[in-house]
């Protein structure tokens, strides 16, 4: 174990926390979840720098780094949807969890194929991690039955935004496989 996969295998660990945390009702709880789960996001940067800067990645980093992040995001999407009971929010919650559904299996079927890289990371796949990250962190802050309403109207426009860098990103993706697989038919 070193640095960069102790930091996934705790964030991990920080998944049912942070559920702990949003159901417990105490005085600002939602603060304290939203607040765990930047951490979370944070970390999730910070272990793949650490990795390369140290030169310490490894086949297990690599394996659950991804997993992590989607996890932690899928568990945080699933509380949102039920706290803030809007439509919108839910269709998002599912086009943003779909998509990484459909990357991952896509990942695993190109690296099948000995292609692994042509599905790698691309950076409008980063833009919609950030803007995912911080309208997740926005929404899990703020109790809609509290909250000023033009604050959730723009974490809302965030999530929406993510959800569309959600399938911008995921037809990035399967262009890029699409070529493969033409490729692999001749």
């Amino acid at each position: 174990m070193n640095i960069p996969n102790t930091l996934t295998v705790t964030r991990v660990a920080m998944i049912p926390v942070l559920v702990l945390v949003f159901y417990w009702p105490f005085e600002n709880h939602y603060l304290v979840a939203s607040g765990l789960f930047g951490i979370a996001a944070i970390t999730d940067w910070f272990d793949g720098y650490l990795a390369r800067k140290l030169a310490q990645m490894t086949e297990f980093g690599a394996f659950l780094d991804p997993v992590a992040d989607k996890l932690m995001v899928a568990v945080a999407l699933v509380l949102l949807v039920e706290l803030h009971e809007n439509k919108l929010l839910t269709l998002a919650a599912c086009v943003i969890i779909g998509r990484e559904i459909v990357i991952s299996a896509l990942r695993e079927w190109m690296a099948e194929l000995g292609e692994r890289t042509s599905v790698a990371v691309s950076y409008i796949g980063k833009v919609k991690t950030f803007v995912q990250m911080v309208a997740i962190v926005a929404l899990l802050a703020l109790d809609p039955a509290s909250a000023e309403g033009w604050m959730l109207n723009v974490a809302y426009l965030m999530i929406y935004a993510a959800a569309a860098l959600t399938l911008w990103s995921m037809m990035v993706y399967l262009k890029a496989a699409w070529k493969v697989l033409e490729e692999e038919q001749k």
